[in-house]
């Protein structure tokens, strides 16, 4: 009777010591814990990726998620062409683990800042030298040939936005392999979103009288869209040396708009100008701004700090087609309810209820 009292504790001590094994990993590496007063924290920290405009921004973690921390360094209104980083930036780009630019000479202030003080071993790559080629560079009102820098606003257009995707998803699994199925995933639904935008685009284009596509912008950031859409980019109101345009410059413009007869002349929030105005109030037309870098409403551009689902760079493209299409005679409600949220993150939506 002894020995059976005795067997019985011993099992009733090993079933309390043993537990059961997790089946549940998670798809998120570890981020450090707030250390309490007298401890130090072991878990290690997320890998730390830095952006620069807002559209490369919000791409880059629709396809990081929460396994790495993205930050942005060019401010949001502001002239990404003119921009020079802050001292704080250079503390950013230290502790780097990857840094990924736009490239075709958009940063150059930021990548000089970056090969000085960033770690040897951290990647500076640049999307938009590895999208398209040298012989597929486009220069034009803002970006003359003569000046040798192409125009890099490649992002604009949804297919080289889709380039933009999946080379962030190649760069972040070099970075992070043991991520590469979590990547693979956003990736797929992100690219799903990006296909939907493309052919809701080709709609509000063909609802667009064949005589209204044209395009006199205030800052020539549409040259590629233009191309891939069927659209033609008449002009630009700014100058390729970011000044305001002369009186010969402007009368000249007020003359183009009048002999091609288009409906409307579209500027930008980031570039206010009167010039804008002056040509629409002489030429007859109306006006309205558009964005190529500037994210609609309040909120944050990466996707995982972000609770308004209209503040993407799908949000930016859908705005436009809106702008666009009301503007030239199209269809602007072809775009009414698109899902714009990014596909991680606070409001993330994987399916397009307009679909």
């Amino acid at each position: 009777m002894k020995a059976f009292v005795y067997l019985s504790l011993v099992l009733l001590t090993l079933t309390a010591c043993s537990a059961p094994e997790s089946a549940v990993v998670s798809p998120t590496p570890s981020v450090t814990a707030p250390a309490t007063p007298g401890t130090v924290s072991t878990e290690p920290k997320k890998l730390l990726v830095v952006t620069t405009v807002a559209p490369l921004t919000n791409i880059v973690t629709n396809i990081a998620g929460d396994r790495v921390e993205v930050k942005g360094i060019v401010p949001e209104g502001s002239d990404s062409h003119t921009f020079e980083p802050r001292p704080s930036d250079a503390d950013l780009l230290r502790q780097a683990n990857l840094i990924l630019v736009n490239g075709l000479y958009l940063e150059l202030p930021t990548q000089k800042m970056a090969d000085s003080v960033k770690p040897k071993d951290t990647k500076v790559y640049q999307m938009g030298d590895n999208t398209i080629t040298q012989a597929q560079w486009m220069f034009d009102f803002s970006f003359p040939k003569d000046k040798g820098n192409p125009n890099p606003h490649l992002w604009v257009n949804t297919k080289y936005a889709e380039a933009y995707a999946k080379l962030a998803a190649e760069q972040l699994t070099a970075l992070d392999p043991a991520g590469k199925d979590y990547y693979a995933t956003n990736l797929k639904n992100y690219l799903a979103r990006l296909d939907e935008l493309d052919k809701v685009t080709r709609k509000v284009v063909a609802s667009i009288p064949e005589k209204n596509r044209k395009l006199l912008t205030y800052h020539d950031s549409w040259a590629y869209w233009a191309r891939e859409y069927g659209f033609e980019v008449i002009g630009a109101i700014q100058p390729s040396d970011f000044n305001e345009p002369s009186a010969k410059d402007v009368a000249g413009l007020i003359d183009q708009v009048k002999q091609l007869g288009v409906p409307a002349i579209f500027g930008s929030e980031v570039y206010p100008s009167k010039v804008e105005e002056q040509i629409a109030a002489e030429a007859k037309v109306k006006t309205a701004n558009t964005a190529d870098d500037d994210l609609p409403g309040e909120g944050s551009a990466n996707a995982m700090e972000n609770k308004n689902p209209e503040h993407t760079y799908i949000g930016m493209m859908v705005n436009n087609l809106k702008i666009i299409a009301s503007n030239l005679g199209g269809n602007p409600a072809l775009v009414d309810g698109f899902n714009t949220a990014n596909v991680v993150g606070p409001t993330a939506v994987t399916a397009n209820p307009t679909q």
